[in-house]
């Protein structure tokens, strides 16, 4: 049972670590490709160690995966952090998407004087 539990973490570490790579190649620009990578990577690697930890079930080497788990969840996200600001400090191109709600008609109103229904009659 122990066998199954640990392969289920392993191959769970495995699937969002290809998740993460597939992420890299196909995400648009630097910040939406940092974002998979930090997060489904620190994800993956915690759900391998989790595998580790119970599959060999000693104190020395559950303390080891406890320590590599708690540096990569304080190290990745500043890393990815840094890496971004660099990128955008370098001028490294971003995605640039459509904005969906340029063509929304105005429904928010500068004025309460401006603020009447559509057949003209005051609604304040």
């Amino acid at each position: 049972m122990i066998d199954v539990i640990v392969g289920l973490f392993l191959l769970l570490g495995g699937l969002f670590a290809i998740i993460a790579s597939v992420g890299l190649l196909r995400l648009p620009d630097i910040l939406i490709r940092m974002h998979a990578s930090t997060k489904v990577g620190t994800l993956s690697t915690g759900l391998i160690m989790l595998g580790v930890a119970i599959h060999f079930a000693e104190g020395p080497i559950i303390l080891r995966v406890v320590a590599i788990v708690v540096f990569l969840l304080l190290t990745a996200p500043i890393a990815g952090h840094m890496i971004g600001r660099a990128a955008l400090r370098t001028g490294v191109p971003m995605w640039r998407r459509p904005d969906d709600m340029v063509a929304e008609p105005e429904t928010v109103r500068s004025t309460p004087q401006e603020a009447t229904s559509k057949d003209g009659h005051d609604i304040s």
